[in-house]
């Protein structure tokens, strides 16, 4: 039987915040082969440039210059100006001990896949991957897990023991309940600018089906973090094939419903909305000012992180004030 989310809801309250148990030998497991079979190929392909994974939260005044026509006018120091009668920019160092926060949205409808990952194993393993490529370069890294509420949350430490408690955290859980009110990703955003204090990369990974209402907090949380939005897909939830009569279920209520998937033109509808979904996703996602990131279940994690380290290096060009080709170009998987 399919499970596609087409529906989405509001959901029911969230739980208290519990502290994230013991890391087992199943995370240890996975860790294992994710840095044999995913972080050793990025080691020789990134050439170290582990730089541009996180361009820096934390930033030290390094020096004085003269203001050029692409600097930020937010960092011109107009004492110097003044004093020198000439434009004057304060020139930063960018903090490499910062922390980078996942929220991962854990509803139910993370748990669709049709191959033979859901979404749910493909965020955790991109989680685990960019958290320890982070950890292995004095980073920290925190979570906060979003069920059918903000229900684990993991403060920010480094090192290898870190990442196993947050790889165990996404791992060892039950799948989220069907039925109730469905997915609030508001919730989770908004949780996230009361517990994430100081000045963070934060990772927003989801597939983003929920009740409306998340643009707004994901564009407060941006206003004072460097967001990603890390979003799941399923090449299903596009594009329905011809299998005939079959029965689907909504992924986040449990609701069933029969459908005739010969029918040409029903296929065709269930296309136009899904695009229409696309469009006005990534519209709201813009609008955020947020980054975004596409990772679809069964896409190579090697090849995901290698754009992801491409739009760093494109934001920190646009940054400087050098011409790169649009963010969007990068955002989305090689045809």
């Amino acid at each position: 039987m399919f499970k596609l989310p087409f529906r989405r809801q509001a959901p029911a309250a969230p739980d208290a915040p519990t502290p994230a148990t013991p890391a087992t030998p199943g995370a240890e497991n996975v860790l294992r082969r994710l840095e044999w079979t995913v972080i050793r190929r990025l080691d020789g392909l990134l050439q170290g440039d582990y730089r541009t994974l996180m361009r820096g939260a934390g930033l030290d005044l390094a020096d004085l210059r003269e203001y050029q026509h692409h600097d930020d006018v937010r960092h011109i120091d107009w004492n110097v100006t003044a004093r020198l009668q000439q434009p004057h920019v304060r020139v930063f160092t960018e903090d490499r001990e910062m922390a980078a926060w996942f929220l991962v949205d854990l509803s139910a409808s993370m748990d669709f896949g049709s191959g033979q990952q859901a979404k749910r194993q493909v965020s955790a393993e991109f989680v685990a991957v960019l958290a320890r490529l982070l950890t292995r370069h004095g980073n920290r890294v925190g979570a906060l897990l979003y069920g059918t509420g903000v229900d684990t949350v993991l403060p920010a430490r480094g090192g290898r023991r870190q990442v196993l408690q947050l790889l165990h955290a996404l791992q060892h859980r039950p799948a989220a309940p069907k039925g109730g009110d469905g997915t609030r990703l508001h919730e989770l955003l908004e949780a996230a600018t009361g517990i994430v204090r100081r000045r963070a990369t934060v990772f927003v990974v989801s597939d983003f089906i929920s009740a409306p209402g998340w643009e707004r907090p994901l564009a407060l949380l941006a206003r004072r973090h460097e967001v990603v939005a890390v979003r799941l897909a399923d090449p299903l939830e596009h594009v329905l094939p011809d299998l005939g009569l079959i029965p689907i279920r909504d992924a986040e209520t449990g609701e069933q419903l029969l459908v005739d998937t010969s029918d040409k033109g029903f296929r065709q509808r269930f296309a136009a909305l899904a695009a229409q979904r696309e469009a006005d996703l990534r519209a709201a996602l813009s609008r955020a000012g947020v980054d975004t990131l596409e990772l679809a279940t069964g896409a190579d994690l090697v090849e995901t992180v290698l754009r992801f380290a491409d739009l760093r290096r494109q934001r920190a060009r646009l940054s400087a004030g050098v011409a790169a080709r649009p963010l969007a170009d990068h955002l989305r998987p090689a045809a």
